[in-house]
Order: structure tokens, then sequence, then C-alpha cells
């Protein structure tokens, strides 16, 4: 382990998720999947963190840590309740968020859909619908109308891969199909969406008078080999299940007809994925963190190289983190990753760890945790030793060998 330092205008944040955080929501798709019993541990996501309830302390523990890049979401289910009926209360609470992100000096990066639904909208059948499309565009458009004055910046849809997989391919997420038609129709119909809410975005953001607009979607990617080179059917379904998950959104997504649909690419990377057929695997003896996925920092920058090769854009990793439910590790797992990003020659301009305080992880629920803030039983945060270092990183704008061997000497599990 050595010392970096962080390249010149570089610079990381913490990463968010409406429904992972907020509570208070019992029309959306993930309530209704609580309700149905499949929540690992029972967590119950109409309670999360109780952040609405917290918006001026989780304010201020952010600035207090020194993060003035923040990325979060909107609670669809919230703002548009009814189909067509906008509730301008929760407008003015998100209004009042993003408020105190700028009086604190916290610039924000805001996601309009991150897997949530309101149940209206599931059972017109989503985003497996086309007409769900119009259904996202008019949400798309009453938010930068309402609040493109204090956003500048926006990722249309969070990881539309993982949503379509594991809602309609493999079932454990709402709503529970098993299609891989179903599955590659939502992944197309998505795609339109981004591309149309791009355009829409930079066209009513130009109409306020703001050329400052900065629009992407985030793509999660992950490094594949084969588990067993010598395996030919390994080595065959190696670049099938690549495409499948991800080079197939990276290209349609990113541009249609010579044009381009992004201003910056968005990278979410947690792992490497060992293939042995038409599934998720993993090595055996590497290093894994508590959901026994891979630890493989180099696997970023091979990530955010295949999308740069596509488009020579400045790159965002929108998301980056860790399952490691007693912070023994998380320290070490930041500091290799972002050593990845100093030593790369890739334009990679930030950098979101997920994420800031532990949450709602979907079907794991409150079990396992992500967060540089621990979230004790009675709902109060406190800063982890990790989170500790994430400051100390900011402030010194680098890791010091003296940080490193306080925080970085861990190791991960086999």
């Amino acid at each position: 382990m050595q010392a970096i330092r962080f390249k010149e205008g570089f610079v990381a944040g913490v990463a968010t998720a409406a429904t992972q955080i907020d509570g208070d929501c019992k029309n959306s798709n993930w309530y209704d999947w609580y309700k149905r019993g499949n929540i690992k541990d029972g967590s119950n996501p109409d309670i999360a963190t109780e952040h609405r309830k917290r918006l001026k302390e989780d304010t201020g523990l952010l600035v207090s840590l020194g993060i003035r890049n923040y990325r979060f979401g909107l609670e669809w289910a919230r703002i548009e309740p009814e189909c067509g009926k906008f509730c301008e209360e929760e407008f003015a609470l998100v209004r009042r968020e993003l408020e105190l992100l700028k009086a604190g000096g916290v610039r924000p990066l805001l996601t309009i859909h991150h897997f949530s639904n309101p149940m209206w909208f599931e059972k017109q059948g989503g985003f497996c619908n086309r007409a769900g499309v119009e259904c996202y565009l008019r949400l798309v458009s009453e938010v930068v109308k309402r609040l493109g004055d204090l956003v500048s910046e926006y990722i249309t849809i969070n990881e539309p891969n993982v949503y379509a997989m594991n809602g309609y391919f493999a079932g454990t997420w709402p709503p529970g199909k098993n299609s891989l038609s179903a599955t590659l129709r939502v992944m197309k119909n998505m795609g339109v969406c981004h591309r149309r809410a791009y355009e829409l975005i930079h066209k009513l953001r130009s109409d306020m008078g703001y050329s400052d607009t900065r629009v992407s979607y985030a793509h999660h990617m992950r490094a594949y080999a084969p588990k067993n080179h010598k395996n030919l059917w390994h080595r065959f379904c190696t670049p099938i299940v690549r495409y499948l998950f991800q080079d197939r959104i990276s290209k349609t997504y990113l541009k249609e007809g010579g044009k381009l649909f992004c201003d910056f690419h968005a990278v979410n990377y947690y792992s490497r994925t060992a293939v042995e057929g038409l599934r998720d695997g993993t090595f055996d003896n590497v290093d894994k963190n508590d959901l026994g996925w891979e630890i493989y920092p180099k696997g970023l920058i091979v990530c955010a190289r295949e999308l740069y090769e596509l488009a020579r854009l400045p790159i965002y990793v929108t998301e980056n983190g860790t399952c490691d439910n007693e912070d023994s590790f998380r320290a070490r797992y930041i500091y290799e990753h972002l050593k990845e990003i100093v030593q790369s020659e890739l334009p990679i301009e930030r950098y979101y760890h997920w994420c800031f305080v532990d949450n709602f992880e979907w079907i794991e629920g409150m079990a396992a945790r992500f967060g540089l803030v621990r979230l004790k039983a009675d709902m109060d945060r406190e800063v982890k030793a990790s989170g500790r270092f994430y400051a100390e990183m900011i402030e010194n704008g680098g890791v010091t060998d003296d940080m490193i061997e306080r925080y970085c000497k861990q190791e991960y599990h086999k």
C-alpha cells in the first residue's frame, strides 16, 4: 500500500436512493413486496432510516464530514400517488432538501428513477408496457419544471439491467416475473425512456435559461471472466452473459442514429462475475464481502474503459461500496478502488460511495450494511471508522501513509 493523491478537480461524495432511506411510503412496489413477505429479514421500507424526518440532521452530518457531492433520488409513488396527480407537499419537501444541501455547499446529482414504482404504474404493466414510457416522461417533465432551478445534473434511470433482470428474469424483485422476453422488453423500453428524457431535460432547462445541464443513466457494470479458462462452455458463455447484462445497454442507451444521449458516463461498480453458465458465479479463494461478492478493484477501471472507448466523455463512478456489517474492511475497500482511479489515465471526475447511512438494502432488508455511518436501533446515526477515514481523505485530497496505517491494514473474507 502507498499514499495516493487525487487528481486536480477530482471529488468524492456519497450516494443514496429514496426507497432505501426515506420511509413513509405505502404506495410503492417495494412496500407491496415487503407486505408479501419477500424481504429476507422482514425489514419494512416504510421505516427505512426515517430520512424524511431527519433532513436537517442528515444534511448537517453530511456537511460535517466534508462531503460536498451527494447523489440522491426521488420516490415516484409519493410524487405522483395517483396517475396524473402530483403532490405539491412532496415537491415542497424535496425543494427543502435541495435548499438545505445548497446552504451547506453540497452539489446534488438527482436520480429520477431508482427501482421503485407507484402501484398504479405497476398495475398498468410498468416498463414492460410501452405506454409506461409516456408515464415516465410526464414524471420527468414535472420534476424538471419544479426543481430545475436547483438541480443541473440528473440520472434518468438507475441500473436498468439490474431492475429488469431481478424483477423480470430472476423474479426475486417486484413484480416477480420469470420471462427473458419480458426482461429484454423492459430494458428496451427503459432505453427509450432514457433517450427521450435526456432530450426533454436539456430542452426544459434550456427554456429556463440554463446551459449547465448534465444528464446520464447509471449503468451497473461488472468485470466478467470464465470461471475456468480451460472450460470451453465457460469461455463460450462469458461474452453472451456480458452482452445480455451490460454490453447491449452500454451501446443502445448511449447512442442512437449517431447521436449521443449522455453528457458523462455513470458507472456503478461492485464486483466481478465468474461465468460458468447463464448465471452469476464467484471465483474460489478470492477476497469477498459479507454477501459473498468478490472484491476486485481492477474491474472498476476495466468497466470504465469499456464505456470510454464507446464515447470519450467524463466519467463519474456513481456507486461503489461494499457490504461490511462490522465495518472491518470498508476503508481498505475504498482505498483500493480509489488507488485504481488515481493510477488510471481515464478522465474519472467523481466517486460516489455507496452509501452514506446503513439503509434498506432491497430484498436483504436492513441486514446488509453498506454505510459510512451506522444506523443504530433507535435510528440515531454514528459515524463509523470508515466514515472518519472518508472525511480525512476528502480533507487531505487523498490517502496518506498515516491514514493507511490507521485505517487500511484490514483483512477481507475468503
